[in-house]
């Protein structure tokens, strides 16, 4: 029976989603391996995962510019070589764990956890194959350090591929295969049966609307965008708001306001997205990996808002040019912007057909694939 590590750590929520597809799919369909899932840095420290997710949260919320500052100097800075030395520090209390399972394969959707197995490889402490998920649109050099010792990197687009060839990785590492999602996006569903549920109509324009945001940032423009769509006539919304409460009440306050308790559906955090975007034209989001991918696996077009500097910004921007998506920017009117997108059926066309040239809705089988046939 082989053994599988599948590392994640807690610094938004992609990585653990993508972690836990994998995870899903290969105690699916696969009787002969055992599937283990660790957040590799609450693992070596736990004090040190609480301090560092608290302050990533901060700063993402409160500090946005602090964060791209760091996003960008770790690479090939002096923040590169201190997270390289942590790294191999945290990775001797790793190696109990290896000692332990023996895992044959480790799949990593954190660079973290791709560093310190890369380490350990290096040491004679593991023999293990080691998969390396990249959970953006862009690549970063957190994610290439130690890849002498990285057997597979999967990675959501070809521009990313050409650029790691240009950093030296060898090309048959590298596979482009899409960010992994449930299964249940590629599931048919009876949308009268869910447009019944949501109490919603058929045949109107559907706009999904993530609104919450992991660590509310914009609430103030994120609100502005909600109050627009209300004047849009022919539309109707589905507002989720997450497990943000002021936003809710943000949100239920314009619903009424406006009296459009019949077009705008506020709702708190959500398990049913799947369903929703199998109904929506369109998807209002933050630039996150994961909901950027279940969106184009779900055919939609995007509008991209208050991405985070640095990795999100990235995302927003290849989104923009490969025609997928929009980008509303700071300064920009959402009014404005929501009406050149909504009231042309042919330019929203051009980017339903461009999410759909770039969709990787079989991504979670073809990385497990890739990885169990060698």
């Amino acid at each position: 029976m082989k053994k599988v590590l599948i590392f994640y750590a807690s610094y938004g929520g992609g990585h653990l989603s993508a972690a836990k597809s994998i995870k899903q799919f290969i105690d699916e369909n696969y009787s002969d391996v055992q599937t283990e899932m660790i957040d590799c840095v609450k693992y070596v420290n736990k004090a040190l995962d609480k301090i560092t997710t608290a302050a990533y949260r901060e700063m993402a919320k409160k500090a946005p510019w602090a964060w791209e500052k760091v996003y960008y100097k770790s690479q090939g800075g002096l923040l590169g070589k201190v997270s390289t030395t942590s790294n191999k520090v945290m990775a001797v209390k790793m190696a109990k764990l290896f000692r332990e399972f023996k895992p044959d394969v480790v799949i990593s959707t954190h660079p973290f956890g791709s560093q310190m197995t890369s380490y350990l490889k290096q040491k004679g402490k593991t023999n293990c194959i080691l998969a390396t998920i990249m959970t953006d649109f862009k690549s970063h050099e957190q994610w290439l350090i130690g890849n002498k010792f990285v057997n597979f990197y999967f990675v959501s687009n070809s521009s990313m591929k050409e650029d790691m060839i240009l950093e030296g990785i060898p090309e048959d590492k590298i596979f482009v295969t899409g960010i992994p999602i449930s299964n249940r996006f590629l599931q048919s569903y009876d949308k009268a049966s869910i447009f019944s549920s949501f109490e919603l109509k058929e045949g109107i324009k559907t706009i999904l609307f993530f609104g919450g945001g992991e660590y509310g940032l914009g609430k103030d423009k994120t609100v502005a965008i909600l109050d627009a769509l209300a004047d849009f006539e022919q539309i109707q919304v589905v507002a989720i708001a997450g497990k943000n409460e002021k936003m809710k009440q943000d949100f239920e306050k314009i619903v009424v306001q406006k009296n459009k308790q019949q077009t705008i559906k506020v709702l708190p955090f959500t398990d049913k997205v799947p369903e929703l975007m199998a109904i929506s034209d369109m998807v209002i989001t933050k630039p996150g990996g994961l909901t950027v991918s279940e969106s184009l696996a779900s055919h939609l077009p995007l509008m991209v808002i208050n991405p985070i500097p640095g990795q999100e910004e990235e995302n927003a921007d290849f989104l923009e040019k490969t025609g997928c998506a929009v980008w509303l920017k700071k300064n920009e009117n959402p009014r404005e912007v929501l009406s050149s997108i909504l009231n042309d059926s042919i330019k929203l066309g051009e980017m339903k057909k461009s999410a759909e040239h770039f969709a990787k809705p079989n991504s979670t089988k073809d990385i497990c694939s890739t990885i169990f046939s060698k």
